[in-house]
């Protein structure tokens, strides 16, 4: 369901294809998610948001520099939206584009999804010394640039877009952190400029 979600959106996929992928009867679905599709749909975003920090927390952990695990995690999504060629982008903002006021269980998970992410990403800027009111500040930032730099790189269907955005992010990140001066970040050429 997280790939349908990523590469179609919500509506743009049916319960059958989902079904078929898994090589699942129907039976199935509605015995794990009574709720059908939004039920389904709440899981993967669940799970998403798992992996995502979870590879986040991992990257801090590895290096405990922010500005270097930021500039990895957004340089990941940026490298398989590449690969996917720029169809799969991010399941969460697929699903947020769609919702509207009556989608409370999905606009839930997602509000849930971006308070997880944020929290992730504060703590980590408060971890290098950025005051924790303005560490949160700049965790929101992170997190709409992410989204929005991805975004805008699937419809230019060029990853450059969202190179761009974390460079501006990184040197501001870095302009936040006592003791340290902004530098350019390297980032690693796109696919298909290598």
């Amino acid at each position: 369901m997280a790939r349908a979600l990523r590469e179609r959106g919500l509506h743009g996929v049916g319960l059958a294809e989902v079904l078929a992928d898994a090589g699942a009867p129907k039976g199935v679905l509605y015995h794990h998610f009574p709720g059908g599709k939004t039920e389904l749909a709440t899981a993967a975003i669940a799970a998403v948001t798992e992996a995502m920090v979870q590879r986040l927390q991992a990257l801090l952990a590895a290096g405990a520099d922010p500005v270097a695990a930021l500039t990895r995690w957004v340089g990941e999504a940026e490298r398989q939206l590449v690969r996917s060629q720029f169809t799969a982008g991010c399941p969460l903002a697929t699903v947020a584009l769609e919702t509207t006021p009556d989608d409370q269980a999905l606009r839930q998970a997602l509000d849930t999804a971006f308070v997880r992410i944020r929290s992730t990403v504060a703590d980590a800027l408060a971890a290098s010394g950025i005051p924790p009111a303005r560490a949160q500040m700049l965790a929101g930032l992170v997190l709409a640039a992410y989204e929005g730099g991805l975004l805008q790189a699937r419809v230019a269907q060029d990853g450059a877009v969202l190179q761009s955005v974390l460079q501006g992010l990184v040197r501001w990140i870095e302009s936040e952190i006592p003791g340290r001066s902004p530098a350019t970040p390297h980032l690693p050429p796109t696919p298909e400029a290598s």
